[in-house]
């Protein structure tokens, strides 16, 4: 049996018994290790360089950056502001769920993160006015899964560093499909809510209470402009923008908002530093795994497949979303994004796909895996705080879902919606 089979079959056996995803990549490694006479440091090295990188840095600080904020009472200040401005409209609080999830995107960088943050504070008002227990978990899930489209990302960071692919223009390349995201997630909120009979607060729109809410959180809207401001500008990398997302969120909670105190502290470095753990070890186990099938030239015999079908690049890419809508059930996002790069960028690139355009439509497909059972992370959040059946909010979502797929395959086919801000600011 050849290498690369031993690899897949283990990766397959070991999941299919319930193996948590970076275990099982880390076994189905180091078994293809042992079946080839190859040293089993080869997964020890892998695993060590994968995180030794120093835009890798960013990861553990936009995360950090999200917990402290959320903490800080940034997120509530960015519920308010949405509140006001769309909350009257039929569905409102949906839809203000939705928009607030934009705004805290451009802070966080996680999907999880942006679900708790944004979800824990908007369920239980949409529950205590009368909306469904799944329509709300739907919603805030879906909302959530911007946390990793709109600018800052850490799957686009992960995809720049395995792909070579420059992370600021991954950044800026993810504007306007999380804006046209976020409308069609609206447009599903407002026509369920229609037909439920959902009503908005009941409250007119006043410009006056508009422009005090604005005030009050303008520290928390200044948060984006200052991470992405500094990003685009030159002024920092990406790396040392996360690190100023940082400092800002401190200073923020602790001294403006006084939401965060001291004592708050060691809670959200402890919460950062598990979630980061989790993310590191599949980080190291991925790229040991990457680097093994790139040696056996599975990238060449996939691209070698994939050109016996078709040699069509809106073909292929379909094929790619079809199987990132399908691997997305059972593989966690960074998982998909350290093997998928290396399998399928060469494939793509030879037909004249941008590796901008690929890398926005993987981490789309890799949103729809938040809200796909099992493995739909953003779901389980969201079923914890709304205290209902992961089978309810799984069937709720499924209108979002297809909202998120019907944007990925216009995307596909127009990638300019993704290059056209990276050419612009490249000039």
């Amino acid at each position: 049996m050849s290498i690369p089979a031993i690899l897949g079959i283990a990766l397959v056996v070991t999941m299919l018994l319930g193996v948590p995803i970076a275990i099982a990549i880390g076994v189905s490694t180091m078994a293809a290790l042992m079946a080839g006479g190859i040293p089993t440091t080869f997964l020890a090295q892998g695993a060590f360089t994968s995180v030794d990188n120093f835009p890798l840095m960013a990861v553990p600080f936009f995360i950090l950056a999200g917990t402290l904020m959320e903490t800080g009472g940034l997120s509530q200040r960015i519920v308010n502001v949405a509140s006001r401005l769309m909350g009257n409209v039929t569905g409102g609080l949906a839809i203000v769920t939705v928009m607030a999830c934009m705004f805290f995107a451009a802070i966080s960088g996680s999907g999880p993160a942006t679900v708790a943050a944004i979800g824990g504070i908007i369920i239980p008002s949409m529950i205590k006015r009368g909306y469904g227990r799944d329509y709300a978990g739907a919603v805030a899930s879906s909302g959530g899964s911007l946390g990793i489209l709109i600018p800052p990302s850490i799957p686009m960071i992960v995809y720049g560093i395995v792909g070579n692919v420059s992370i600021s223009s991954m950044f800026i390349a993810g504007i306007i499909p999380g804006i046209l995201v976020g409308l069609a997630l609206m447009l599903v909120s407002y026509i369920i809510a229609r037909k439920r009979g959902y009503t908005g607060s009941g409250e007119k729109f006043s410009l006056a209470e508009l422009g005090k809410a604005v005030w009050e959180a303008k520290w928390a809207l200044f948060a984006p402009i200052l991470i992405l401001g500094g990003i685009y500008g030159g002024i920092f990398t990406p790396t040392e923008s996360a690190v100023v997302a940082v400092v800002y969120g401190m200073i923020v909670g602790l001294f403006i908002y006084k939401e965060l105190t001291w004592k708050d502290l060691p809670k959200c470095f402890i919460n950062a530093a598990l979630t980061v753990g989790a993310v590191m070890i599949i980080l190291g186990t991925s790229t040991a795994f990457g680097r093994l099938i790139t040696m056996y030239q599975v990238p060449q015999a996939v691209a070698s497949l994939i050109g016996g079908i078709s040699q069509n690049k809106y073909v292929v890419l379909m094929l790619v979303n079809f199987l990132f809508l399908i691997t997305g059930t059972f593989m966690e996002t960074l998982s998909q994004v350290i093997i998928f790069t290396p399998l399928l960028l060469p494939v793509v690139t030879s037909l004249g796909v941008d590796p901008i355009h690929f890398g926005i439509l993987l981490v789309m497909g890799a949103e729809i895996g938040f809200l796909t059972p099992p493995l739909g992370v953003n779901l389980f959040v969201a079923t914890g705080i709304a205290k209902v059946s992961l089978e309810e909010v799984s069937k709720a979502v499924i209108p979002f879902i297809i909202a998120l797929f019907a944007v990925i395959v216009l995307i596909t086919f127009v990638p300019q919606i993704a290059l056209f801000l990276p050419q612009v600011l490249a000039k």
